[in-house]
Formats: structure tokens, C-alpha cells, sequence
């Protein structure tokens, strides 16, 4: 069963829930012929209807932070947003008022969130290579139900990694150990033929020292805290750190990153900072002009890093 639309706040991918930037909403052509440097697009749309347009064999990298069915509708607190609020501003709105960014994470259960997950991901795994990865980011509600997914659609075989993102904020219960970290399930599109580039990190052992070694699958990466640069102010918005470590090991320089829930655009802006293209969806037309913003920011700050085409500034067309 596919997650029925709500009519008030939007049903939103979760996005990095969770940039590199487009000139307009139109659909996206992976294997179009490329300028120089990377590129990257935002589309608005729901992920099910918009990988239905993608290129088969086209992507090398899906990244999926997607709902974690929390129960409540997420957003944005007031004055937490840098990013987000030049946007308001500019199109009369405001930092948490009507037209702050919002999704509703609502659903009847982890059954029926594996089941709006599962439509979406029949459509886009034609989409990705053979030697393509899927990172699926979720937490302690689904994540079970998602592996059991992923083991269905591709195989278990085709397991290639279970991350903890280790964060250190949140609460904790009396009745259980604090819940600290994030769940991301990183498959093979088929089995063996994946590429992948192990991250390093400075070694922390005497025997060791001055040298580096792989990074193992706990990710102890902060989360963005209240003073970050960073900081969009865009429900759960995950760090550029995470994502470019992600980006980094699993897709290949030159290739093509996908975010259906792209939300603020973080995937979108690590994969430009790497070399890499990237195709963004959302729903929300607001988490794409945010991320528009962001992908400017990143090109301004750096003309010879992005590829953008005509691309108009954000709120000016």
C-alpha cells in the first residue's frame, strides 16, 4: 500500500528528513551529455512518480533517508533556520510560520511504511547500474522491516553493510539504554559487482601513528548542532560530513548520486563537493528551494566546482 497523499502540511520525504541546483522542475536525464564539472538537479515530485523517468543502468549511488514513521509532523522550530529563512523572507513568509519547511511522518506502522517504500524502490532499481549501492537510512522503528525488504528485492547476498550512525544527541528513558545512533542499510545492486572505496581515518594506536586506517561501520559523526554553518533549520537535516564519508565510498568519482527524500540537499551538495552529479526529488517545494539555495551557495562559493546551466538565481524566477 502506497502512503496516501495528505492534503495539510505535505506529505514530504523525510529528506536529510535529510546541495548543486536547478534552473527549473522538469524531468531528470541522467545520461545526458554533461559540461564540464559535476551537476545536479532538484525535481518536485513524490519519488514514485518521478523514478519512472530516469534512464535504466543511469544511477550509481541511491541515497534514502527516508521516513522514520515517528508518529508527529516535523518542523522547522522558529529561529532555527539560516538558509530557510533567507528563502521565507524573500517570498514572505517566515522562520516557522505557515510556509516553514514541514513533512508529515505519519503512518499507520512499520508494515505500511516498508509498503510505501518497497512501490518506490520496484520502480527505481532498474534505475541503477550493476555495479551500483543502495544506502536505505532509517532507525530502530523500521529498520527491520527494511532489511527484510531489501533482502526480498535484492537478494541476501547482496548485503553489503548495516551502519550505525553514532551521533551522541537525543534523550534518554529510565526504562532502556539511550537510543544514540541512526540505521543505514547498504545493499548491492548485484551482488559482487559493486564499487566501493573504503574511507580512512587517522589511526589512533601507538603502533600506528601518523598513519591511516579503513573506517569501520560505526560512523561516530556528529550531529549539527544549534551554531553550525550548516544548519538549514530543515527537519532533521543530516551533516555534510555523513554524507560526503557516504558519497565518498560508494560512488565512484564521475558518477551519479540519487536522493529521493532529498529534503535540505545535503546529499545533493556532498556530491558536488566530490566530483560527482546528483539527481535530488522532493515533494515539498520548499525543501527544494532550499536546496536550490544551498546548491547557489556551493556555486558561488566555488564557481569552478559546480555545473548548474542557466540556471537563475533561487527566488528569481
Amino acid at each position: 500500500m502506497v502512503k496516501p497523499a495528505q492534503p495539510e502540511p505535505e506529505k514530504l520525504s523525510r529528506g536529510d528528513a535529510h546541495g548543486a541546483g536547478l534552473s527549473e522542475v522538469r524531468s531528470p536525464a541522467v545520461n545526458a551529455q554533461l559540461t564540464a564539472g559535476p551537476r545536479a538537479r532538484v525535481e518536485v515530485g513524490d519519488w514514485l512518480a518521478l523514478a519512472a523517468t530516469l534512464d535504466a543502468q543511469s544511477v550509481d549511488f541511491v541515497y534514502a533517508d527516508i521516513p522514520f514513521g515517528t508518529g508527529r509532523v516535523h518542523r522547522t522550530p522558529a529561529g532555527a533556520n539560516r538558509v530557510a529563512s533567507r528563502v521565507a523572507s524573500r517570498e514572505g513568509g517566515g522562520a516557522g510560520g505557515a510556509d516553514a519547511a514541514t513533512f508529515d511522518d505519519r503512518f499507520a506502522g512499520p508494515a505500511e511504511l516498508a509498503a510505501w517504500l518497497r512501490a518506490r524502490l520496484v520502480v527505481t532499481l532498474p534505475s541503477v547500474r550493476d555495479s551500483g549501492l543502495v544506502a536505505i537510512h532509517c532507525d530502530w522503528r523500521a529498520c527491520a522491516h527494511v532489511r527484510l525488504l531489501l533482502d526480498e528485492l535484492l537478494g541476501p547476498a547482496a548485503f553489503v553493510n548495516h551502519l550505525i550512525w553514532s551521533y551522541g544527541l537525543g534523550g534518554s528513558s529510565p526504562r532502556g539504554f539511550a537510543r544514540k545512533h541512526d540505521d543505514i542499510l547498504l545493499f548491492a545492486r548485484r551482488a559482487g559487482a559493486h564499487w566501493f572505496e573504503a574511507p580512512r581515518v587517522p589511526a589512533t594506536s601507538a603502533r600506528l601513528r601518523g598513519q591511516s586506517k579503513k573506517m569501520t561501520d560505526v560512523l561516530a559523526i556528529p550531529a549539527i548542532n544549534n551554531m553550525a554553518a550548516e544548519r538549514t533549520g530543515y527537519p532533521t537535516q543530516k551533516p555534510l560530513a555523513l554524507l560526503e564519508v557516504l558519497v565518498g565510498a560508494c560512488c565512484p568519482p564521475g558518477g551519479v548520486v540519487l536522493d529521493p527524500c532529498c529534503g535540505s540537499g545535503t546529499s545533493l551538495v556532498a556530491a558536488a563537493r566530490l566530483g560527482r552529479d546528483a539527481v535530488g526529488f522532493d515533494v515539498s517545494e520548499r525543501a527544494a528551494q532550499i536546496a536550490r539555495e544551498r546548491l547557489w551557495a556551493a556555486r558561488t562559493a566555488d564557481r569552478g566546482l559546480l555545473n548548474v546551466g542557466p540556471m537563475a538565481r533561487p527566488g528569481t524566477r
